[in-house]
């Protein structure tokens, strides 16, 4: 309390601080839930033939599901096709209508999912092999670019923001860092006369020191709560008076949900970063500024 207005000055910088390695770290659990759940989404489609039969579709989709870059193999035969067909296009009822009428011209499809989008090119590698196109059409195998582009763009984003934030951080861990060693210098300075009495009684090194570290460790509690309440403030008044269920790409529904399941974790650990960001800073800058001569 003697030194207010630079404990102040510590505690929110530190809170900055804090708060943006929270933001990141839960944007980017964000972006990783959004990139597996469109991945999980993309399939490689093989179009049979329709002179191909059930049986020979099933031995081909068994085949492809033991390929180690396949998660698993779905096989649609013409009739589950043309079903499918009708639940992806529901607003197309003329479409429907007319492949039925022409005699269901959907072909039996295999639809192979990959372990991860980096597996897609060893898959279509494997079906145009001549054992294994043979029993596809001219146009099989295809995937869903559109959605690839998407992930493309949600990783950019991510490693963009990773980096940042990892800027972001240093920086302010750097001034947060020198902030607290001017807060603890002023406060050395204050106290000069108390600790040469306490010296001059016989007290020790460790017993001096410890009280500049217990008030950088308490900068880092209240800073680590600070930061919590901050995040938590900006996720209600985002889904409350925004009504916004996304930023761009950042899913703020999830996020959301992801602070509030992990939120006692996330607050132990914002306090734990805090304490050792001020107890590190603090024992440096009392081994700095304050010295003993020993005999």
């Amino acid at each position: 309390m003697r030194n207010i207005s630079l404990a102040v000055a510590a505690m929110a910088v530190m809170a900055v601080t804090l708060t943006i390695v929270l933001f990141s770290i839960i944007a980017n659990a964000t972006f990783e839930n959004t990139i597996q759940d469109i991945t999980s989404k993309i399939s490689v489609s093989v179009y049979l033939v329709d002179e191909a039969t059930d049986q020979q579709g099933k031995e081909l989709a068994a085949k492809i599901a033991k390929q180690p870059d396949v998660k698993k193999v779905v096989y649609l035969n013409k009739a589950q096709a043309l079903k499918a067909f009708g639940e992806q296009n529901p607003e197309n009822q003329g479409l429907i209508n007319a492949t039925t009428i022409a005699g269901n011209p959907i072909p039996a499809t295999i639809q192979v999912y990959p372990n991860s989008l980096n597996d897609i090119p060893a898959i279509k590698n494997y079906l145009t092999k001549t054992e294994i196109h043979k029993l596809q059409r001219p146009e099989s195998p295809s995937y869903q670019s559109k959605r690839k582009e998407a992930i493309d763009n949600i990783t950019h984003a991510t490693n963009v923001l990773r980096k940042i934030g990892i800027i972001s951080v240093v920086v302010f861990a750097v001034t947060c860092v020198l902030t607290i060693f001017n807060t603890i210098q002023m406060a050395i300075f204050n106290r000069r006369d108390e600790i040469q009495i306490m010296r001059l009684l016989g007290a020790s090194t460790g017993y001096i020191r410890g009280p500049f570290v217990v008030e950088a460790a308490i900068y880092g509690l209240l800073s680590g709560i600070f930061s919590i309440l901050i995040v938590n403030s900006a996720f209600l008044a985002s889904s409350g008076a925004l009504q916004a269920t996304s930023l761009g790409l950042l899913d703020i529904n999830y996020a959301n949900d992801y602070f509030s399941s992990h939120f006692i974790q996330l607050l132990l650990f914002q306090i734990g970063i805090g304490i050792l960001i001020g107890t590190v800073s603090s024992v440096i800058a009392t081994r700095r500024y304050l010295k003993f001569k020993t005999k």
